[in-house]
């Protein structure tokens, strides 16, 4: 049976970082979505993007589009994204995968989640920017992102992203009907990220969910661009019940 997913992208990425995952969803007969959050389009404004900006425009996504029966996909920091599209349209949504994602308990920031250490690079790179907005440094990306990856296609992928609004990550997150309504989840741990401390992802995000599916894989944080065809059956495994 066909599926529809929506794949919302993580920081400093784009709907264009998904292309092969979904060059392989669409290859097994299901529809696939990603699109790009305000303010990481080429040349986009930056400044005064607000997590409630990414929300909104996933919803208009959503129903512009006129999708149902959605998997909705959270990469990353996109994970805190689709766990607020879920107060918009529960109707809509028929489950919510997280992968490698992280989210906030109710009424908290993304920013009080993350490692000390990771803040305050943030922090710093935001102040120093012009329009308050971070870029991950390249040592770190090759590091601790994507260290699976050839480093031409590291290089490649660094060079594709884009600076992230750093208000988003400090907006406190209405998360009370994520953690109230009765929708499926799932939950994608891989197994070589070394993005954020051991065990940041599993079982410290994903114990969040309370019952949820869990699927494991090998491979790095950025598995979209390192094992799209794997990345994506363990999509379809996670969607399923």
């Amino acid at each position: 049976m066909s599926k529809t997913f929506v794949l919302i992208h993580g920081s400093w990425h784009g709907g264009w970082a998904w292309q092969a995952v979904i060059h392989q969803l669409e290859g097994k007969g299901h529809h696939a979505y990603a699109p790009t959050l305000p303010g990481h389009e080429p040349g986009a404004e930056r400044a005064g993007i607000t997590h409630q900006d990414y929300v909104d425009s996933v919803v208009s996504y959503i129903k512009q589009h006129d999708l149902q029966d959605v998997i909705l996909v959270g990469h990353s920091f996109g994970g805190s994204v689709i766990s607020r599209v879920v107060e918009y349209l529960p109707d809509r949504l028929q489950r919510l995968i997280f992968l490698d994602g992280f989210f906030p308990q109710d009424n908290q920031s993304v920013h009080e989640i993350l490692p000390s250490a990771f803040t305050e690079l943030l922090g710093h790179l935001a102040q120093a920017s012009p329009d308050n907005t971070f870029m991950i440094p390249w040592e770190i990306w090759r590091n601790n992102l994507i260290q699976d990856a050839p480093e031409e296609v590291a290089r490649l992928t660094w060079e594709h992203l884009s600076p992230e609004p750093y208000q988003t990550t400090l907006d406190n997150l209405d998360l009370k009907a994520f953690y109230s309504l009765d929708i499926p989840k799932s939950y994608i741990a891989c197994r070589q990220d070394l993005s954020m401390p051991p065990g940041f992802f599993h079982p410290g995000m994903s114990s969040r969910l309370g019952t949820y599916k869990l699927v494991e894989m090998d491979g790095s944080h950025e598995v979209l661009f390192t094992r799209p065809a794997e990345l994506a059956d363990k999509l379809i495994e996670a969607s399923s019940e």
